[in-house]
Protein backbone atom coordinates (compact mmCIF):
# COMPACT_ATOMS: atom_id res chain seq x y z
CA UNK A 1 0.00 0.00 0.00
CA UNK A 2 1.11 3.79 -0.87
CA UNK A 3 2.46 5.69 2.41
CA UNK A 4 3.43 8.74 3.01
CA UNK A 5 7.26 7.80 3.34
CA UNK A 6 7.20 6.81 -0.64
CA UNK A 7 8.39 9.43 -3.36
CA UNK A 8 5.77 10.58 -5.93
CA UNK A 9 6.82 8.86 -9.49
CA UNK A 10 6.67 12.19 -12.23
CA UNK A 11 7.04 10.69 -16.15
CA UNK A 12 9.02 13.50 -18.70
CA UNK A 13 6.32 13.58 -21.11
CA UNK A 14 7.07 14.22 -24.36
CA UNK A 15 10.86 15.26 -24.63
CA UNK A 16 10.46 18.09 -27.07
CA UNK A 17 7.72 19.69 -24.89
CA UNK A 18 7.84 21.06 -21.52
CA UNK A 19 7.28 18.61 -18.96
CA UNK A 20 11.02 18.70 -17.85
CA UNK A 21 11.12 22.31 -17.55
CA UNK A 22 7.78 22.29 -15.51
CA UNK A 23 9.06 19.62 -13.23
CA UNK A 24 12.08 21.71 -12.57
CA UNK A 25 10.16 24.19 -11.30
CA UNK A 26 7.61 22.18 -9.45
CA UNK A 27 10.78 21.46 -7.30
CA UNK A 28 11.88 25.13 -6.95
CA UNK A 29 9.13 25.75 -5.00
CA UNK A 30 8.01 22.34 -3.29
CA UNK A 31 8.51 24.52 0.02
CA UNK A 32 6.00 27.37 -1.20
CA UNK A 33 3.39 24.82 -1.54
CA UNK A 34 4.63 22.10 0.46
CA UNK A 35 4.83 18.93 -2.34
CA UNK A 36 5.75 15.35 -1.02
CA UNK A 37 8.94 14.09 -2.02
CA UNK A 38 9.40 13.37 -5.92
CA UNK A 39 11.46 12.28 -8.82
CA UNK A 40 11.94 12.68 -12.43
CA UNK A 41 12.25 9.43 -14.46
CA UNK A 42 13.69 11.16 -17.63
CA UNK A 43 17.12 11.62 -19.42
CA UNK A 44 19.35 13.35 -16.84
CA UNK A 45 21.49 15.30 -19.70
CA UNK A 46 18.17 16.33 -20.89
CA UNK A 47 16.90 17.69 -17.45
CA UNK A 48 20.82 19.42 -16.45
CA UNK A 49 20.30 21.28 -19.97
CA UNK A 50 16.47 22.50 -19.35
CA UNK A 51 17.97 23.18 -15.44
CA UNK A 52 20.71 25.55 -17.63
CA UNK A 53 18.17 27.25 -19.83
CA UNK A 54 16.20 28.09 -17.07
CA UNK A 55 19.05 29.90 -15.61
CA UNK A 56 20.03 31.65 -18.92
CA UNK A 57 16.59 32.73 -19.85
CA UNK A 58 16.30 34.26 -15.97
CA UNK A 59 13.44 32.34 -14.40
CA UNK A 60 15.26 30.36 -11.54
CA UNK A 61 13.60 31.87 -8.21
CA UNK A 62 17.15 30.61 -6.86
CA UNK A 63 20.70 30.27 -8.06
CA UNK A 64 20.61 27.34 -9.58
CA UNK A 65 18.61 23.95 -10.28
CA UNK A 66 20.52 21.01 -9.26
CA UNK A 67 19.75 18.10 -11.32
CA UNK A 68 20.48 14.44 -8.66
CA UNK A 69 20.84 11.47 -10.72
CA UNK A 70 19.64 8.58 -8.41
CA UNK A 71 19.41 4.40 -8.99
CA UNK A 72 16.53 4.11 -7.30
CA UNK A 73 13.11 5.47 -5.94
CA UNK A 74 14.39 4.87 -2.33
CA UNK A 75 17.06 8.03 -2.84
CA UNK A 76 14.66 10.46 -3.85
CA UNK A 77 13.34 11.42 -0.23
CA UNK A 78 16.85 11.67 1.13
CA UNK A 79 18.08 14.23 -1.83
CA UNK A 80 14.72 15.95 -2.27
CA UNK A 81 16.21 18.77 -0.45
CA UNK A 82 19.43 19.20 -2.56
CA UNK A 83 18.05 19.15 -6.18
CA UNK A 84 15.44 17.10 -8.17
CA UNK A 85 16.12 13.69 -7.69
CA UNK A 86 16.06 12.14 -11.54
CA UNK A 87 15.58 8.25 -12.36
CA UNK A 88 17.60 7.58 -15.76
CA UNK A 89 15.38 6.66 -18.54
CA UNK A 90 17.90 7.48 -21.58
CA UNK A 91 16.41 8.73 -24.93
CA UNK A 92 17.65 7.83 -28.18
CA UNK A 93 18.45 11.04 -29.71
CA UNK A 94 19.05 14.67 -28.40
CA UNK A 95 15.26 16.68 -28.37
CA UNK A 96 15.16 19.73 -29.71
CA UNK A 97 12.39 22.29 -27.96
CA UNK A 98 9.55 21.89 -30.16
CA UNK A 99 10.63 19.44 -32.82
CA UNK A 100 8.59 15.69 -32.36
CA UNK A 101 11.12 12.91 -33.10
CA UNK A 102 9.86 9.63 -33.23
CA UNK A 103 13.55 8.00 -32.30
CA UNK A 104 12.40 8.90 -28.42
CA UNK A 105 8.85 7.75 -28.25
CA UNK A 106 9.94 4.16 -26.82
CA UNK A 107 11.86 6.21 -24.11
CA UNK A 108 8.54 8.18 -23.31
CA UNK A 109 6.89 4.93 -22.95
CA UNK A 110 9.73 3.30 -20.67
CA UNK A 111 9.46 6.05 -18.19
CA UNK A 112 5.44 5.45 -17.50
CA UNK A 113 5.98 1.54 -17.67
CA UNK A 114 8.56 2.21 -15.02
CA UNK A 115 6.75 4.83 -12.78
CA UNK A 116 3.95 2.39 -12.69
CA UNK A 117 6.32 -0.61 -11.61
CA UNK A 118 7.30 1.19 -8.82
CA UNK A 119 4.24 1.87 -7.78
CA UNK A 120 3.52 -1.72 -8.23
CA UNK A 121 6.56 -2.43 -6.48
CA UNK A 122 5.83 -0.29 -3.10
CA UNK A 123 8.81 1.99 -4.50
CA UNK A 124 6.71 4.86 -4.77
CA UNK A 125 3.24 6.36 -4.10
CA UNK A 126 1.78 7.87 -6.84
CA UNK A 127 2.54 8.37 -10.68
CA UNK A 128 2.18 11.71 -12.11
CA UNK A 129 2.54 11.96 -15.73
CA UNK A 130 3.76 15.05 -17.83
CA UNK A 131 1.67 15.45 -21.23
CA UNK A 132 2.87 13.28 -23.64
CA UNK A 133 2.37 14.07 -27.57
CA UNK A 134 -0.40 11.52 -28.45
CA UNK A 135 0.08 12.35 -32.52
CA UNK A 136 3.96 11.20 -32.47
CA UNK A 137 3.65 7.93 -30.21
CA UNK A 138 0.71 6.60 -32.69
CA UNK A 139 3.26 7.27 -35.96
CA UNK A 140 6.11 5.25 -33.68
CA UNK A 141 3.06 2.36 -33.32
CA UNK A 142 1.80 3.71 -29.89
CA UNK A 143 -1.68 1.47 -30.14
CA UNK A 144 -3.59 3.06 -27.02
CA UNK A 145 -5.66 6.08 -27.86
CA UNK A 146 -3.80 8.15 -25.06
CA UNK A 147 -2.46 7.71 -21.19
CA UNK A 148 -5.22 6.56 -19.48
CA UNK A 149 -5.73 3.88 -21.49
CA UNK A 150 -2.24 2.86 -21.57
CA UNK A 151 -1.97 3.27 -18.01
CA UNK A 152 -5.04 0.70 -17.55
CA UNK A 153 -3.25 -1.77 -19.78
CA UNK A 154 -0.57 -1.85 -17.56
CA UNK A 155 -2.20 -2.03 -14.31
CA UNK A 156 -3.63 -5.18 -15.71
CA UNK A 157 -6.94 -5.99 -16.95
CA UNK A 158 -10.32 -5.70 -15.11
CA UNK A 159 -10.13 -2.04 -14.15
CA UNK A 160 -11.96 0.76 -15.86
CA UNK A 161 -10.10 3.95 -16.02
CA UNK A 162 -12.37 6.79 -15.40
CA UNK A 163 -11.35 10.31 -15.52
CA UNK A 164 -12.40 13.31 -13.36
CA UNK A 165 -10.82 16.65 -13.93
CA UNK A 166 -10.45 19.26 -11.17
CA UNK A 167 -9.68 23.13 -10.99
CA UNK A 168 -10.56 25.09 -7.70
CA UNK A 169 -14.47 24.82 -7.05
CA UNK A 170 -15.13 21.99 -9.27
CA UNK A 171 -14.63 18.75 -10.45
CA UNK A 172 -15.92 17.24 -13.61
CA UNK A 173 -16.30 13.78 -14.83
CA UNK A 174 -16.97 13.21 -18.93
CA UNK A 175 -18.99 9.51 -19.71
CA UNK A 176 -17.03 9.57 -22.81
CA UNK A 177 -13.48 11.24 -24.05
CA UNK A 178 -11.75 11.05 -26.63
CA UNK A 179 -13.94 9.97 -29.71
CA UNK A 180 -15.90 12.45 -31.98
CA UNK A 181 -19.22 13.88 -30.64
CA UNK A 182 -21.43 11.43 -32.90
CA UNK A 183 -20.22 8.57 -31.54
CA UNK A 184 -19.96 9.68 -27.98
CA UNK A 185 -23.57 10.07 -27.99
CA UNK A 186 -24.10 6.65 -29.93
CA UNK A 187 -21.84 4.81 -26.88
CA UNK A 188 -23.96 6.39 -24.25
CA UNK A 189 -26.38 4.10 -21.69
CA UNK A 190 -27.27 4.00 -18.71
CA UNK A 191 -25.20 1.09 -17.52
CA UNK A 192 -22.24 3.39 -18.78
CA UNK A 193 -23.48 5.92 -16.12
CA UNK A 194 -23.71 3.86 -13.55
CA UNK A 195 -20.81 2.15 -13.44
CA UNK A 196 -18.40 5.58 -13.63
CA UNK A 197 -20.66 7.30 -11.35
CA UNK A 198 -20.32 5.03 -8.61
CA UNK A 199 -16.58 4.42 -9.54
CA UNK A 200 -15.93 7.91 -9.58
CA UNK A 201 -18.36 8.16 -5.65
CA UNK A 202 -16.53 5.62 -4.25
CA UNK A 203 -12.90 7.45 -4.87
CA UNK A 204 -14.36 11.09 -3.81
CA UNK A 205 -14.87 9.64 -0.67
CA UNK A 206 -12.06 6.56 -0.28
CA UNK A 207 -9.30 9.24 -2.03
CA UNK A 208 -10.80 12.92 -1.21
CA UNK A 209 -12.79 12.78 1.88
CA UNK A 210 -16.05 13.52 0.31
CA UNK A 211 -18.60 11.92 3.02
CA UNK A 212 -21.15 11.32 1.37
CA UNK A 213 -19.93 12.63 -2.12
CA UNK A 214 -22.94 14.67 -3.79
CA UNK A 215 -23.23 13.67 -7.49
CA UNK A 216 -24.90 15.94 -10.23
CA UNK A 217 -25.67 14.46 -13.73
CA UNK A 218 -25.74 16.92 -16.47
CA UNK A 219 -28.53 16.65 -18.81
CA UNK A 220 -27.07 15.36 -22.97
CA UNK A 221 -29.28 17.82 -24.43
CA UNK A 222 -30.22 21.75 -24.45
CA UNK A 223 -32.20 22.70 -21.31
CA UNK A 224 -31.46 18.55 -20.69
CA UNK A 225 -34.05 17.60 -23.11
CA UNK A 226 -36.88 19.89 -22.00
CA UNK A 227 -39.68 17.43 -21.36
CA UNK A 228 -38.83 15.29 -24.22
CA UNK A 229 -39.01 18.70 -26.61
CA UNK A 230 -35.29 18.59 -27.18
CA UNK A 231 -34.47 14.97 -26.83
CA UNK A 232 -34.97 11.64 -25.22
CA UNK A 233 -32.00 10.86 -23.73
CA UNK A 234 -32.50 12.35 -20.79
CA UNK A 235 -35.93 10.18 -19.72
CA UNK A 236 -34.55 7.12 -21.43
CA UNK A 237 -30.84 6.74 -20.73
CA UNK A 238 -29.94 9.28 -17.49
CA UNK A 239 -32.83 8.96 -15.50
CA UNK A 240 -32.79 5.37 -15.17
CA UNK A 241 -29.46 6.02 -14.19
CA UNK A 242 -30.27 8.21 -11.39
CA UNK A 243 -32.79 6.17 -10.08
CA UNK A 244 -30.25 2.97 -10.07
CA UNK A 245 -27.77 5.10 -8.44
CA UNK A 246 -30.16 6.38 -5.92
CA UNK A 247 -30.97 3.01 -5.01
CA UNK A 248 -27.31 2.42 -4.31
CA UNK A 249 -27.73 5.16 -1.61
CA UNK A 250 -25.54 7.40 -3.19
CA UNK A 251 -26.84 11.32 -3.01
CA UNK A 252 -27.86 12.52 -6.74
CA UNK A 253 -29.19 15.07 -9.01
CA UNK A 254 -30.22 15.63 -12.27
CA UNK A 255 -30.35 15.25 -15.03
CA UNK A 256 -29.75 19.20 -15.06
CA UNK A 257 -29.35 21.74 -17.49
CA UNK A 258 -25.71 21.90 -18.60
CA UNK A 259 -25.89 26.08 -19.54
CA UNK A 260 -27.28 26.19 -16.39
CA UNK A 261 -25.16 23.94 -13.99
CA UNK A 262 -21.70 25.66 -13.57
CA UNK A 263 -22.27 29.19 -12.29
CA UNK A 264 -21.07 30.02 -8.65
CA UNK A 265 -24.39 28.99 -7.05
CA UNK A 266 -25.27 25.84 -8.60
CA UNK A 267 -21.25 24.47 -8.12
CA UNK A 268 -21.74 24.87 -4.08
CA UNK A 269 -24.86 22.29 -4.67
CA UNK A 270 -22.95 18.96 -5.70
CA UNK A 271 -18.83 17.91 -5.14
CA UNK A 272 -18.66 16.46 -8.93
CA UNK A 273 -20.40 17.11 -11.98
CA UNK A 274 -21.24 13.36 -14.32
CA UNK A 275 -21.06 14.69 -17.69
CA UNK A 276 -22.20 13.16 -20.73
CA UNK A 277 -19.05 13.81 -23.05
CA UNK A 278 -15.87 15.51 -23.31
CA UNK A 279 -16.00 18.78 -24.01
CA UNK A 280 -19.26 18.77 -21.46
CA UNK A 281 -16.55 18.31 -18.43
CA UNK A 282 -13.71 20.56 -19.88
CA UNK A 283 -14.82 23.33 -20.84
CA UNK A 284 -15.83 24.79 -17.46
CA UNK A 285 -12.53 23.49 -15.72
CA UNK A 286 -10.63 25.10 -18.22
CA UNK A 287 -12.54 28.18 -18.42
CA UNK A 288 -13.00 28.38 -13.93
CA UNK A 289 -8.94 27.03 -13.35
CA UNK A 290 -7.16 26.42 -16.71
CA UNK A 291 -3.24 27.37 -15.02
CA UNK A 292 -4.78 24.84 -11.89
CA UNK A 293 -6.71 22.66 -13.86
CA UNK A 294 -5.77 18.85 -13.16
CA UNK A 295 -6.71 15.32 -14.23
CA UNK A 296 -7.24 12.34 -12.08
CA UNK A 297 -7.70 8.58 -13.43
CA UNK A 298 -10.30 6.59 -10.95
CA UNK A 299 -10.78 3.47 -11.04
CA UNK A 300 -7.12 1.74 -11.11
CA UNK A 301 -5.55 0.31 -8.22
CA UNK A 302 -2.78 3.03 -8.76
CA UNK A 303 -3.22 6.72 -7.89
CA UNK A 304 -2.56 8.80 -11.45
CA UNK A 305 -2.49 12.28 -11.70
CA UNK A 306 -1.41 14.62 -14.13
CA UNK A 307 -1.59 18.50 -15.39
CA UNK A 308 -4.85 19.18 -17.86
CA UNK A 309 -2.63 20.73 -20.07
CA UNK A 310 -0.70 19.86 -23.38
CA UNK A 311 3.17 19.19 -24.27
CA UNK A 312 2.91 23.35 -25.29
CA UNK A 313 5.63 22.79 -28.18
CA UNK A 314 4.97 26.25 -29.42
CA UNK A 315 6.87 27.90 -26.27
CA UNK A 316 8.70 24.65 -25.10
CA UNK A 317 12.59 25.36 -24.81
CA UNK A 318 11.46 29.82 -24.30
CA UNK A 319 11.59 29.37 -20.42
CA UNK A 320 7.70 30.57 -20.26
CA UNK A 321 6.10 27.42 -19.04
CA UNK A 322 3.30 27.74 -16.30
CA UNK A 323 4.00 24.77 -13.90
CA UNK A 324 1.16 25.80 -11.12
CA UNK A 325 -0.92 22.22 -13.16
CA UNK A 326 1.88 20.03 -12.16
CA UNK A 327 2.13 21.23 -8.42
CA UNK A 328 -1.79 20.68 -8.30
CA UNK A 329 -1.33 17.61 -9.67
CA UNK A 330 1.44 16.53 -7.81
CA UNK A 331 -0.42 18.28 -4.20
CA UNK A 332 -3.54 15.89 -5.15
CA UNK A 333 -1.11 12.66 -5.80
CA UNK A 334 0.38 13.60 -2.10
CA UNK A 335 -3.60 13.99 -0.84
CA UNK A 336 -4.79 10.82 -2.46
CA UNK A 337 -1.69 9.00 -1.18
CA UNK A 338 -2.22 10.10 2.57
CA UNK A 339 -5.56 9.71 2.61
CA UNK A 340 -5.30 5.71 1.41
CA UNK A 341 -2.17 5.22 4.07
CA UNK A 342 -4.82 6.06 6.82
CA UNK A 343 -7.78 4.04 5.37
CA UNK A 344 -4.89 0.86 5.49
Amino acid sequence: MPTTRLPIAVTMGEPAGVGVEITLKAWSRRTLYDLPPFYLIADPEQARATAENLGRKGWSPVTKLPVIEINSPAEAVANFEAGLPVFAQPLAESPVAGQLNTANAAAVLDAIETAVRHVQMDQASAVVTNPIQKSILHEAGFEHPGHTEYLAALCGGGHLPVMLLSCPGLKTVPMTVHMPLHEAVEKLTTEMIVERAMITARALDRDLGFRPPRLAVAGLNPHAGEAGDLGLAEAEIIQPAIDQLRAHGIAVTGPVASDSMFHEAARQTYDVAICMYHDQALIPVKTLGFEYGINMTLGLPIIRTSPDHGTALDIAGEGRANSLSLTTALAYAGLIARHRALAA
